[in-house]
């Protein structure tokens, strides 16, 4: 079941009854914004009864040496939950942010959500000693969320991974189990022998890349949907990302997008953020500058994008995936085209140039 309401500890409904002033955005400021920030955001409700705060803060391609800050800030600023995953190469950093503020006692381990993710490139039988890595990393007792990071199977089993997870959940080591970048199909094939249904599917989410059936399903299942690259991964738009041969233009920089923000007086990442939440999705964008960590957390805060806005942000064409995930295929992988590891229609990447594994096909 899909939550749009997001309930918040005051019993409110899509309220906090408090606003913030960024002042001057100098790094300073907003540290000094971060410490002075303790509200909780709303929270969606997962299948299993357990709360999933609807923004977090995403920690892929944040450096070494900015994460910790990036962390720190994030909870002292009123975030409740952070995404991490050991493949980012930072998961340490977040565990000492973690070891720093819940050593100030003003902040429990059990208000904050944290999720990890295993990457299939292990036997299932080694996914325990894997989470327990990641759990000594995060100077963690348990995850509130574990993710397959990948739906690889390479090495093991669609079947055999999600088996392996269930044992997690029963162990204790984890609240609650799901996935990442699993398509329709992929759900499918797991949904056949699994005891425990996914509490989670963390995969891209933007106006530009909406996956409407893949949301559709979820939402019929009581999958919930985890937006990652919600304000479009910007980088995919340098000149060695994907998007360099441009479908479009840069999701903060649509005419459609800055129009909303200039009408609602807010920054046009916040308009996506919201877009996304209040589609029903909770959202983890990446940031390493705390003023813009603090304006993404305002952005699902006390206001709403009205029926017309949400109408043209759901109407972006063309329709286009920026994280390709070809480094997954191959000749020698058992998904050899692009089509097989998403179970779609890929052909709007004929003839662009992007970072391509030896023998790579789109279809």
């Amino acid at each position: 079941m899909r939550i749009t309401n997001l309930k918040f500890p005051d019993g409110g409904i899509n309220r906090l009854g408090f606003t913030i002033a960024l002042g001057a955005v100098g790094l300073l400021a907003s540290a000094l914004v971060c410490k002075s920030r303790k509200k909780l955001s709303g929270n969606y409700i997962l299948n299993n009864g357990r709360k999933l705060p609807c923004i977090g803060l995403g920690t892929w391609k944040s450096k070494p040496g900015e994460v910790k800050k990036a962390v720190e800030c994030a909870l002292r600023a009123g975030y409740r939950h952070i995404d991490c995953a050991p493949v980012y190469g930072n998961q340490k950093e977040v565990g000492e942010a973690f070891a720093t503020v819940f050593s100030e006692g003003k902040l429990k381990r059990r208000q904050v959500f944290v999720c990890s993710k295993v990457f299939p490139k292990i036997t299932a039988d080694k996914f325990e000693q894997e989470c327990r890595n990641t759990l000594r990393e995060l100077g963690l007792e348990y995850l509130d969320l574990y993710l397959i990071h990948w739906p690889l199977v390479d090495v093991a089993s669609i079947k055999d991974m999600w088996a392996a997870m269930e044992q997690l959940l029963e162990k204790g080591l984890v609240k609650s189990i799901g996935v990442s970048n699993f398509s329709k199909k992929k759900l499918m094939e797991l949904m056949v022998n699994a005891k425990v249904v996914p509490a989670v599917n963390q995969v891209e989410l933007h106006p530009n890349w909406r996956q409407d059936e893949l949301f559709e399903y979820c939402s019929s299942k009581g999958i919930h949907l985890t937006a990652y690259c919600p304000l479009g991964s910007p980088d995919q738009f340098s000149p060695d990302g994907l998007n360099r041969e441009a479908t479009g233009p840069l999701p903060l920089q649509n005419s459609t997008v800055v129009s909303i923000a200039k009408e609602c007086d807010k920054t046009a990442a916040q308009v996506l953020l919201k877009w996304a939440v209040q589609r029903g999705t909770s959202v983890v964008p990446k940031s390493v500058t705390p003023a813009r960590i603090i304006q993404n957390f305002e952005a699902v805060q006390s206001w709403e994008l009205s029926a017309t806005h949400m109408k043209a942000l759901n109407a972006f064409l063309p329709q286009y995936r920026l994280l390709h995930g070809a480094f997954h295929t191959g000749p020698k992988r058992t998904y050899k085209t692009l089509t097989e590891l998403w179970d779609e229609d890929v052909s709007y990447l004929e003839g662009r140039t992007f970072e391509k594994p030896t023998g790579f096909k789109l279809q």
